[in-house]
């Protein structure tokens, strides 16, 4: 016979056990979850934005259901392994610490594992009662009475047509799992617009519905219809401007207000930076960096470099920034070749452009993407740097992301607040006609500029020194190489 504890009770004696209270925005979830369970629905899906304890508060619904069943075998699914099995061990602490479930956990340490375990059950079953699965892994031959699938939608598994396209081959697998009448639980946010929590299908990818269809809803997104916070004592108005400015109006939309976005809807307009004409120089009292008044606290400079007449342009972006949050590209450097081929190679030409514009600039890195042609060009640049003695370093990084989604994530938050502002000089580049007549996914037109920029916008700030160059050689950092992988996450 089921245990009568409802879910609302189990949640709120847990968050007592710990000492704290239970917020409405969980209750919400917890009486959706329990009564559409009590009223037999099997395909659920469950949308909150970013921060909202929805993982958690499907863990002790888990919880729950083994406590009223301890027959029940649930799989969770994520986008990786250990995303799943941060759920499973959620749910082993909650069953080994939970005043309704202590008597639950087995003898045995084989049967509680890290991304398995299995509870005291009268029954013999092959399956555990919990197990964790990434959405790559194998699942053939499992079988699950509930399939949790907790953020099967990242950038890793939806940035690109083929990725979406897999990600949801991977998901049909689930009814071969379930076993009939088994229960089905999608939670998530959307990361594209051809989101699998979208309301409408996606022509483009051959569908005749939306992926969900049919499932039971309960979305809660951040601001409700009348500007209200759907958690006010964690998230005030204060935090959300703050969190809406710097997630820019795109992703806010997608994670917090959980509407899918079409990057092929987004421009970048001109009209939203801001202008200047000076120069930084070092105060001579206290050594700092200063632009027009402004004490500036970092630097990034991305060179992604091309070689070649006719194709793609090899550029330079420098970008500083003040204590306010202020962004202030120096420099966007569409960098030619040489004159005179016999007398100076390539490499070296635009190497010795670049160590140039960091001794000028007061440059500390420059970060030199290393996808295809450019693997041997840091040598290069450390070579010239160290001849012209510039205390700069240089790091390597490869991209793997999308273009597209690379330009639109690092413009879309810094433009919207206004906070980019750009040197005169930069009206004398292509880099505007870029920004008007860029549209993703096309494959005519520039953006080499605005791939540049997007990467120095993407970069970990590198803080500026409060002192002045000494000119030497054997600055720190200056030995050595370095070598990053960056996805361009914001």
């Amino acid at each position: 016979m089921p245990h009568e504890t409802g879910f609302k009770m189990f949640l709120s004696v847990w968050n007592r056990a710990q000492g704290q209270a239970t917020p409405a925005l969980h209750f919400r979830m917890a009486e959706w979850l329990e009564r559409s369970w009590t009223e037999g629905q099997t395909r659920l899906l469950l949308q909150a934005f970013r921060s909202s304890g929805k993982s958690t508060v499907a863990g002790l619904f888990a919880g729950w259901l083994l406590y009223r069943n301890p027959a029940l075998r649930i799989m969770v699914i994520g986008a990786d392994l250990m995303l799943a099995r941060k759920m499973v061990r959620n749910v082993r602490k909650i069953i080994e610490r939970h005043p309704l479930t202590a008597h639950m956990k087995p003898a045995r340490a084989d049967q509680w594992g890290a991304d398995r375990f299995t509870v005291n059950r009268e029954c013999e079953l092959r399956d555990p009662s919990m197990m964790a699965r990434g959405i790559e892994t194998n699942v053939t031959g499992s079988r699950a009475d509930v399939i949790i699938c907790d953020d099967v939608e990242v950038p890793n598994t939806c940035d690109t047509a083929d990725k979406r396209a897999v990600l949801r081959e991977r998901l049909i697998e689930n009814d071969f799992v379930l076993v009939p009448g088994g229960s089905l639980l999608y939670l998530g946010t959307p990361h594209s617009w051809h989101s699998i929590y979208a309301r409408k299908s996606c022509k483009e990818a051959g569908e005749s519905a939306p992926f969900l269809e049919g499932f039971e809803r309960l979305e809660i997104p951040l601001v409700d219809g009348q500007g209200r916070s759907a958690w006010p004592q964690r998230f005030s108005q204060d935090d959300i401007a703050r969190i809406r400015k710097a997630a820019g109006p795109a992703r806010f939309a997608s994670q917090m207000m959980l509407t899918p976005v079409n990057i092929a809807e987004s421009r970048l307009d001109p009209a939203a930076l801001r202008f200047y004409g000076g120069q930084p120089y070092r105060d001579e009292i206290d050594g700092g960096l200063y632009l027009e008044g402004r004490r500036l606290i970092s630097c990034r400079a991305w060179w992604d470099p091309a070689f070649g007449r006719g194709g793609d342009a090899s550029v330079l972006a420098i970008l500083f920034a003040d204590g306010e949050g202020q962004y202030f590209l120096q420099r966007v450097l569409y960098i030619g070749v040489p004159d005179d081929a016999a007398a100076i190679d390539e490499a070296t030409h635009q190497s010795r452009i670049v160590a140039e514009a960091a001794r000028a600039l007061f440059v500390p890195c420059v970060t030199v993407e290393i996808n295809g042609i450019g693997r041997f060009l840091p040598a290069i640049l450390r070579r010239e740097l160290a001849q012209l003695r510039v205390p700069c370093t240089v790091q390597e990084v490869s991209s793997t992301r999308p273009k597209d989604l690379r330009i639109l994530e690092s413009f879309d938050a810094v433009l919207a607040a206004r906070a980019l502002y750009a040197h005169d000089m930069v009206k004398d580049t292509p880099f505007l006609t870029e920004m008007r007549e860029w549209k993703p996914g096309r494959t005519s037109g520039r953006d080499d500029g605005l791939d540049a920029v997007a990467g120095a916008l993407s970069l970990e700030p590198v803080r500026l020194k409060h002192e002045r160059f000494a000119g030497r050689q054997d600055w720190p950092g200056a030995r050595g190489a370095h070598e990053a992988k960056t996805d361009f996450e914001i």
